[in-house]
């Protein structure tokens, strides 16, 4: 799904997403984990979690492939609030697939929870047979089980739809993943079951990176992001 990126400056839209308690002041966009995002090429994905780095500087996480460096975002449920940051750092896909994004704290009210999902720290990579919760902008919350490793990415069985990428993979309020797509092929053989509800479990599985190998590569950039701890 695409937005043209002049509605974030001209269009409002509801905020029915707000977190109940949180004060919105005009033009200010309440930002957590699982957010809808809508960058300057118009790919919507979701945001990984939203905190700070070793520098003190508001920044939050979201996957490689959204968009490239120097591209500027804003908050899907917040359009009035225009461009509340620019993308710091992105490795295009082509790694880890990770990207690193600066707010403007000006802009922002950052919250650790967005609907049922709550990020209050980091967690252990879950083992197979485990379950994991997963949030996005398409396909809200869902949970299913770990299936194991492939190629370096963590394989379960939850819902994941396009602009479900960058999402929160949690284990209660542990953040322990960032949801990077689902799997359309096996060995060469085709394996595209799209999810239509997370109610329904019969779908391809999804898969996401430990969020202890992203923040690797994050601090191995040594800029903006580094140290990242969730709010």
């Amino acid at each position: 799904m695409k937005f043209g990126w002049m509605a974030l400056i001209s269009a409002a839209v509801a905020t029915s997403g707000l977190v109940a308690g949180t004060a919105q002041a005009a033009g200010n966009a309440v930002v957590g984990g699982s957010s809808g995002l809508v960058f300057d090429n118009n790919a919507v994905c979701s945001l990984t979690a939203i905190g700070y780095d070793n520098a003190g500087r508001l920044v939050g996480l979201t996957a490689g492939h959204c968009a490239s460096t120097g591209a500027l975002f804003g908050a899907e449920q917040f359009l009035d609030a225009a461009v509340i940051g620019t993308v710091a750092y992105s490795d295009d896909g082509k790694g880890v697939d990770f990207a690193v994004l600066q707010f403007d704290p000006a802009k922002v009210t950052p919250v650790r929870s967005i609907g049922p999902a709550t990020i209050a720290g980091l967690g252990a990579a879950p083992a197979p047979g485990e379950p994991v919760c997963t949030s996005g902008r398409s396909s809200g919350f869902d949970c299913g089980v770990v299936w194991g490793s492939l190629q370096g990415s963590t394989i379960n069985q939850s819902c994941s739809k396009p602009g479900d990428s960058g999402g929160p993979v949690t284990v209660g309020d542990r953040l322990v993943g960032m949801n990077q797509g689902r799997l359309t092929g096996l060995g060469g053989v085709g394996f595209n079951i799209p999810c239509l509800s997370g109610a329904n479990p019969i779908h391809s599985p999804a898969f996401f990176a430990p969020i202890d190998q992203i923040l690797q590569a994050v601090d191995a950039t040594g800029g903006v992001g580094s140290g990242f701890q969730p709010i």
